[in-house]
C-alpha cells in the first residue's frame, strides 16, 4: 500500500525559517538513506535543487551521505537522488521528498511519499491540495508534527 507522511512545520520552530527547513531537509533526507531507502528529492525548480546538493556538502564529514543530482554521477551509485519538476530520477526510488509547491501526478510512482505542511498560508492551503490528491489516489494518510531540534 502507498503511503503519504506530511510533516507539520510549527509556527515557532527552527524550521519555519528557509535555513531551518533545509537543513531539516538534510536530515531527514539522510535518515532515511542511512535506513537503506533510494530516497528521490524532489525540489521545486533547478535552482533550489542545486543548492539543496550543494547543502548535503556542507554536512560534517561524518555524516556525510553521498549524492548526486539527476543526470549525474552512475545511474545506480547513490541511495539520494536530487532533481525537480522538469526530471525524471533516473531509476525507481522507493521514496520520494516532495518540495515542489503543486506537483503531485509523479507520486504514483513511489512507495512512500513525504510532503510538509507549511506555516506560511499560501502554502498551507497548496499543502492541503496536495493531501487531497493523495487520498482521492488511494494513499494510506498520516501528519507528524517535526520534532526536531
Amino acid at each position: 500500500m502507498q503511503t503519504a507522511t506530511f510533516y507539520i512545520v510549527k509556527e515557532k520552530s527552527a524550521q519555519a525559517t528557509q535555513a531551518g527547513f533545509e537543513e531539516y531537509i538534510v536530515f531527514l533526507t539522510q535518515h532515511f538513506a542511512r535506513q537503506g531507502a533510494k530516497v528521490y528529492l524532489n525540489c521545486q525548480d533547478k535552482k533550489q535543487a542545486e543548492t539543496m546538493a550543494e547543502l548535503f556538502w556542507q554536512v560534517d564529514t561524518d555524516q556525510f551521505l553521498a549524492h548526486n543530482l539527476v543526470g549525474e554521477g552512475p545511474k545506480y551509485a547513490t541511495n539520494i537522488e536530487i532533481g525537480h519538476q522538469a526530471v525524471k530520477p533516473s531509476w525507481n526510488r522507493q521514496l520520494v521528498i516532495n518540495l515542489a509547491e503543486n506537483e503531485t501526478t509523479f507520486a504514483n510512482k513511489f512507495a512512500q511519499v513525504v510532503d510538509f505542511v507549511p506555516c506560511e498560508e499560501k502554502a498551507k492551503q497548496l499543502a492541503r491540495e496536495r493531501y487531497k490528491i493523495y487520498r482521492q489516489a488511494g494513499y494510506q494518510l498520516q501528519t507528524i508534527e517535526i520534532a526536531y531540534p
